[in-house]
């Protein structure tokens, strides 16, 4: 991946933070300019599910592909936004025509360089699993041509809503390759990423599983008191406009509404989202939501060495008899 590791250098040089942004003005998106970029006056941020007409860009771009003894990794750039390209990590695990896909998004402000680690890569493969792996909106490389008062907290309507829409995407994208079973999908979440995961398994049938750690949400009491939002900053994010923006994105109201399996794990101490807040992400999870909260730091140890990934895969393995192979 030395070739994405260059262009990557390049794109911060040529793309710095503190550039000048155009601002979108209630939860729209402007229309996209220039050749390859399509329409996204429909985009509504606050609205979990994608727009009717899908969202439209350049066709994906293949930057690298590295072959091992036991998986495929391909980075594709996706774009379909102005000024917003994502790039995806998909490993594929070398003979499984067909494999089960779980897709990976950790928590604001982590980037994607667990992906770039081939042990980590294998790791996720094994047992014939597809992975892939995304940074959200306004993280990451996804963080440019912005002021730096215009950040992930400050933009949350946006850095979750389009997150969310991102997720749909990434599947349809993944479907039309044809080489995984979208049917079989799963997410992995952490943090913001495990916000977002709820509201796209309530947006999309097609996630079967959902793996949580320490979900942010409850958006009222985690704006007031998450370590996270700065002293100074916070009382702009406790004003009625702010939170009627972000209040159809609250994990909280759409919990309860995903079917699918669930595990919910909160590790030992509360970080970033505060105790009352995970209280109530916790009670509004729904009937078949397995809760644990480890008590210590040695409880989460011997739990990561139990592999911490495989939940979600049992999830979407097939029952009994039937065949992981593509049908």
């Amino acid at each position: 991946m030395k070739a994405f590791r260059a262009i990557s250098v390049l794109l911060l040089v040529l793309c710095p933070h503190s550039g000048t942004a155009q601002k979108a003005t209630s939860g729209s998106v402007p229309e996209a300019a220039g050749p390859g970029a399509g329409p996204l006056r429909d985009e509504d941020w606050s609205s979990i599910s994608i727009p009717h007409s899908p969202l439209k860009g350049a066709p994906p771009l293949v930057a690298e592909r590295d072959e091992y003894p036991t998986f495929v990794r391909e980075m594709i750039e996706l774009d379909w936004r102005p000024a917003d390209p994502i790039h995806l990590f998909l490993i594929l695990p070398k003979g499984q025509p067909k494999p089960p896909v779980i897709l990976y998004l950790y928590s604001f402000p982590s980037d994607t360089d667990r992906f770039l680690d081939d042990d980590f890569c294998k790791f996720l493969a094994q047992d014939g699993f597809a992975a892939a792996g995304f940074v959200s909106a306004l993280t990451g490389q996804r963080y440019h041509n912005r002021p730096l008062k215009e950040w992930f907290i400050s933009e949350l309507q946006e850095s979750v809503g389009s997150s969310v829409h991102d997720v749909q995407m990434i599947l349809n994208y993944l479907a039309g390759r044809g080489d995984v079973d979208t049917t079989r999908a799963g997410m992995f979440g952490e943090g913001s990423g495990a916000a977002i995961a709820i509201l796209a398994a309530a947006a999309d049938p097609r996630i079967k599983a959902l793996d949580l750690v320490d979900p942010w949400g409850d958006w009222p009491d985690w704006l007031a008191t998450s370590t996270l939002v700065p002293g100074d900053e916070r009382a702009d994010y406790l004003k009625p406009e702010f939170l009627k923006r972000v209040a159809p994105l609250d994990p909280v109201e759409w919990f309860g509404k995903v079917k699918v399996p669930i595990r919910l794990q909160y590790l030992s101490e509360p970080l970033v989202t505060p105790q009352l807040a995970r209280e109530r992400i916790a009670a509004a999870a729904p009937p078949q939501a397995k809760v644990i909260s480890y008590k210590d730091a040695v409880a989460q140890y011997k739990a990561a060495k139990l592999k911490f990934f495989d939940w979600a895969k049992d999830q979407l393995r097939p029952a009994a008899g039937q065949d992981m192979r593509g049908r």
